[in-house]
């Protein structure tokens, strides 16, 4: 039995335990100032003219927009607040913290691409994904000229934490664990990811978009106790909201600053603003429509059960389910036949075989169901 460097203990490649890390293994823990990158310390970020005026003013002759109008029945020629101080303020008072510790962002896409440019120097540093997970980390990482290392889960789709523990190096930044998580629909265990956080040098992410479909505990409170975990949601899936593009990043003050520093001066528009304070008006529909998702996702599991050619259905926390199929590829293109789309993974490690299907509305589960018993 030895101490990896992550500060596990770990033997056989089994984690027995974990424990903090030692006067010896300091240098892995982690250090903002240690972490971001030399050029964003001394980055100028630009001033926007929204961002320079702050108070009460009826005539504003400060940012070239057109005092005009616009073509449109509601006139959009101002520029929108480049910090979305409505909407985090809704958002702390539902979590419970504080303004300062939210970024919004064109989608959870932009605060995962902001990360690897506030932390992740090119062809030096690298990132740890646990495939099969969310392709938008590697995307995001050959966009941005990062190494990729890999600790894919195991075959019933758990963390593997004698492989992350030994995949990660002195130049690995970020770690993205995506839970509950796609393609596989299951949660990870909270414990666990908390540990990795406590013994990981450099940045956990924890994308949480099918959070509200789960059961499970958002890791949002914990940003207060672990200065590297950022914790990313969206109003793209439980709020039905996809077409805004507009998700959300928590963490610490100071990362928070870091995603403002170096984001676009106005990254969410007018309009996606409006429509999110819109919908904080609703909640109750929010909750319902949740509700009627898990109920409907249910009830479409225990039908593809009944299947002859549907081989394992996995444990889901979201909405959508990973189904593995005798032939994914032909009941994909059978499906596409009945114009219905779902997702071929038959090409994605560990899920050979399997389709993943969103979880639709009463009268498109029965559509597909129908259309499935053909077979």
């Amino acid at each position: 039995m030895h101490t990896g460097k992550l500060g596990f203990f770990y033997d056989e490649a089994k984690i027995i335990c974990f424990r903090p890390c030692s006067s010896a293994d300091k240098k892995y823990m982690f250090n903002l100032e240690n972490t971001v990158r030399e050029n964003i310390k001394r980055l100028t970020p630009y001033s926007s003219a929204r961002k320079e005026f702050s108070g009460a003013a009826q005539i504003f002759l400060d940012a070239n927009e057109n005092s005009f109008g616009s073509p449109l029945p509601v006139n959009y020629n101002r520029y929108p607040d480049p910090l979305q101080w409505k909407i985090k303020e809704k958002i702390a008072v539902i979590h419970s913290i504080k303004p300062n510790e939210i970024f919004i962002g064109n989608g959870s896409d932009e605060a995962i691409d902001l990360l690897f440019r506030i932390f992740c120097e090119p062809q030096k540093d690298n990132i740890l994904i646990c495939p099969p997970t969310y392709g938008m980390y590697e995307v995001s990482a050959n966009i941005n000229d990062v190494g990729i290392k890999r600790a894919n889960l195991t075959e019933d789709f758990r963390l593997d934490l004698s492989k992350i523990e030994l995949a990660t190096d002195e130049n690995t930044k970020l770690l993205f664990i995506c839970s509950p998580n796609n393609p596989t629909g299951n949660s990870f265990k909270n414990e666990e990811i908390l540990k990795l956080t406590e013994n990981f040098k450099g940045i956990v992410v924890v994308d949480e978009a099918y959070i509200h479909f789960s059961n499970k505990e958002s890791l949002l409170s914990e940003i207060k106790n672990f200065p590297n975990l950022v914790v990313l949601q969206t109003f793209s899936k439980a709020w039905g909201l996809a077409g805004l593009r507009v998700g959300s990043a928590f963490a610490n003050e100071e990362i928070i600053t870091l995603f403002n520093k170096v984001k676009p001066p106005y990254n969410v528009s007018e309009i996606a603003q409006h429509a999110i304070l819109e919908a904080f008006e609703n909640t109750e529909n929010v909750e319902k429509t949740i509700a009627e998702v898990i109920s409907e996702r249910e009830k479409l599991i225990g039908n593809l059960r009944e299947l002859s050619f549907v081989k394992k259905i996995f444990p889901t926390d979201a909405n959508f389910v990973l189904v593995k199929t005798s032939d994914a590829n032909s009941i994909y293109e059978f499906l596409l036949g009945e114009k219905i789309v779902v997702r071929n993974r038959n090409n994605v490690e560990l899920c050979e075989g399997c389709l993943r299907i969103t979880i639709g509305t009463a009268e498109e589960n029965e559509s597909l169901l129908k259309s499935l018993r053909k077979l």
